[in-house]
């Protein structure tokens, strides 16, 4: 399984020389398993520059998974270049119970007077699957689910294959315990023993005085989840639109340090577009 960052900034892109390092489109990540079988999570920003690349190679054959229905996951969905593709086809994945719900949501970043295109124009294969929080299996992929801590609900993954785990939990609140959320020993339990976590890790102590309930994590907080999970490389994900390479660097060596008190070998990076993970 390899695991690919093309957008890991939160809430909306951004742009500017002090963003290079991490990159500044929002959330999507492309799986790849050893059965060739093409999984991407969420569709913000990152996924236009995915899908011109993915044209170019002529991989048409898509899973995609989403976790929510935030702006900053999907507004990347009308830009994706293999959805204008007669060949293309493209299976949709989310929490939501029903094929309408899922759709109705995806359709929505396509709609007049907003977009000049609309979902029902555009030429690919395209179907929705609400899988509620059942568990799937795509390829030699299989895929678990757990509800976020956070507004208007969502659900984080789990893919397993060949004894490797990867889990990805972005905009998911561990000190604040939103409705349909779980509680810090669920994410502990869901997370237990992965080879890598990518975590929300958005805000600092001081940070999050002020926003407390939006949905979002202490970077702290994700630290101890990974610890106390076993987890072996935590991903610090879900940047701040605001901070710079700088700043994110230095939460990485403060959380590196944070990990080192404890006793572990543990790995921890802050996660910005290009990085590439083999497992």
């Amino acid at each position: 399984m390899i695991v690919r960052c093309w957008g890991s900034r939160g809430s909306i892109a951004v742009s500017g020389v002090e963003f290079t390092k991490y990159g500044g489109d929002t959330t999507c990540i492309e799986v790849t398993s050893a059965s060739g079988d093409l999984i991407i999570i969420d569709a913000g920003t990152g996924i236009r520059a995915l899908g011109n690349k993915l044209v170019k190679e002529r991989r048409l054959k898509i899973n995609m998974l989403l976790t929510h229905a935030h702006w900053d996951h999907l507004s990347g969905f009308p830009f994706f270049k293999p959805i204008y593709i007669k060949e293309s086809e493209i299976r949709v994945y989310g929490p939501q119970q029903t094929q309408d719900s899922l759709k109705s949501i995806i359709s929505k970043t396509m709609t007049s007077p907003y977009f000049p295109i609309e979902l029902e124009q555009i030429n690919a294969d395209i179907s929705f699957s609400g899988m509620g929080y059942k568990d799937y299996t795509i390829g030699s992929v299989s895929i678990s689910m757990v509800p976020l801590s956070h507004p208007n609900h969502g659900v984080g993954y789990r893919l397993e294959e060949a004894g490797k785990s990867f889990v990805f939990l972005t905009d998911n609140e561990l000190s604040f315990h939103h409705e349909y959320g779980l509680s810090y020993g669920d994410y502990v339990k869901f997370c237990r023993d992965a080879d890598l976590l990518f975590h929300d890790a958005e805000y600092s102590k001081e940070e999050y005085k002020e926003t407390r309930g939006w949905g979002h994590s202490i970077y702290t907080d994700t630290v101890n989840l990974a610890l106390d999970a076993g987890v072996k490389c935590l991903g610090l994900f879900h940047q701040n639109q605001e901070r710079t390479d700088e700043e994110v660097e230095k939460i990485e060596k403060e959380c590196q340090r944070m990990i080192k008190e404890r006793g572990s070998k543990m790995k921890c990076l802050a996660i910005g577009v290009g990085m590439e993970f083999k497992l």
